[in-house]
């Protein structure tokens, strides 16, 4: 049987429907090639060659040799999609790996008022206080605790988020195709909310080891958790988690396109305009919805007794029947100065972290456009030395 290959570009604002005689539709890759005998493409607008596989495409297709003389035509034989999960989850475990520490010094700053004894006069831990409680009961390692499960969730975390920010801008276009700042916004909140729902139970692990007494493995403090509280302790925090994600990645997201998109063409493809403006919105982001975060991180301590967002906030002595009378919210505890608790290591953790991320995928984005760029232009000059 003779075997052919379909193969096109897709064209915005047209759909193609490629059927079987069965009904079955079967699409090979990102860029639509369809391997067929007895199919037929329907589509309202195109531009379609083809061409016989054992002719090897009549000698359109780059040859090695082109190959290796043009490298960067290699990227766009590669999926989109693929290529932009291993950029983001490469981003995401540098820039994990490089600030845990400061993550480390945060945790520990944040939940200090509840590990402590609710008789002890010091309810809060400074910064330089916390570095040196680390490093003296658990050397330079400790700076480091927690972060495996971290680095193992950053990779599925950090790909579904930007893939699902691409997504969803796409749903959001309004009829005109353009995205509206609202648009820019659900699709950042709901990107945010789709990641953190996909990994939260590696981040209450990698919480629970950062800050619980002891050396123990990932496995020892996941099944401990399972037998002694149960698969809900896995999602204790989810609600702020969620509260909390879905404007901070709205905002971040938002403002680094907005800005980015405003200035000169020339400079919209710099990694430095990248990385300046994901520092811009990094900070406005954080200031907005770090009190969030810590309340999420206070649910997630075991023995905590917060169930709720609105349990933490209150100023006095609460007398909801499941919360002890000795407890009251983090504001009474430690005053409004505890929601901030940990701000500026987390700010000089996350500043970095989310230029890293957002430039490197600024970044892959511009070299695939260029590789498909590169692989068009070896297969006009291919088409033209076959006509001519």
């Amino acid at each position: 049987m003779r075997e052919s290959v379909f193969t096109w570009r897709p064209i915005p604002s047209f759909h193609t429907n490629v059927i079987d005689d069965d009904g079955g539709v079967r699409v090979a890759s990102a860029e639509y090639v369809v391997v067929a005998t007895k199919r037929r493409a329907e589509r309202a607008f195109a531009s379609v060659s083809l061409a016989d596989k054992n002719g090897d495409n009549d000698g359109k297709m780059p040859s090695g040799e082109q190959l290796l003389k043009h490298p960067l035509a290699l990227l766009a034989l590669v999926p989109r999609n693929a290529s932009l999960f291993f950029a983001g989850a490469i981003a995401g475990v540098a820039a994990k790996t490089l600030t845990a520490p400061l993550d480390r010094v945060k945790l520990i700053m944040q939940t200090h008022g509840l590990r402590v004894a609710e008789g002890s006069a010091k309810k809060g831990i400074g910064f330089v206080e916390a570095i040196t409680l680390i490093g003296k009961d658990e050397g330079i390692k400790g700076f480091w605790k927690g972060n495996l499960p971290q680095v193992i969730r950053i990779i599925p975390y950090s790909a579904a988020q930007l893939f699902a920010y691409e997504v969803y801008k796409k749903l959001f276009r309004g009829a005109d195709g353009e995205l509206s700042v609202i648009g820019r916004l659900a699709a950042g909140a709901c990107a945010g909310m789709t990641s953190t729902l996909v990994t939260y139970p590696l981040d209450v692990l990698r919480l629970r080891l950062a800050v619980e007494p002891g050396s123990r493995t990932m496995s020892q403090v996941g099944l401990s958790m399972l037998r002694d509280e149960g698969i809900a302790s896995f999602y204790s925090g989810l609600g702020p988690s969620l509260l909390g994600i879905a404007p901070y990645i709205a905002v971040n997201f938002c403002i680094f396109d907005l800005v980015k998109n405003s200035l000169p063409e020339k400079y919209q493809k710099r990694p430095e305009t990248s990385l300046a403006t994901a520092l811009v919105s990094a900070t406005l982001a954080t200031l907005m919805c770090y009190p969030l975060d810590t309340v999420r991180r206070q649910m997630q301590m075991r023995g905590s007794p917060y169930r709720t967002v609105l349990d933490a906030f209150p100023e006095g002595v609460t007398n909801v029947s499941y919360i002890p009378f000795t407890t009251a919210g983090i504001v009474a505890r430690d005053g409004v100065i505890g929601l901030y608790r940990g701000f500026v290591p987390n700010a000089l953790k996350n500043l970095p972290n989310s230029s890293i991320r957002l430039t490197t995928f600024d970044t892959v984005k511009g070299l695939l456009a260029a590789s498909q760029k590169e692989l068009e232009r070896i297969i006009e000059e291919n088409r033209e030395k076959i006509v001519s």
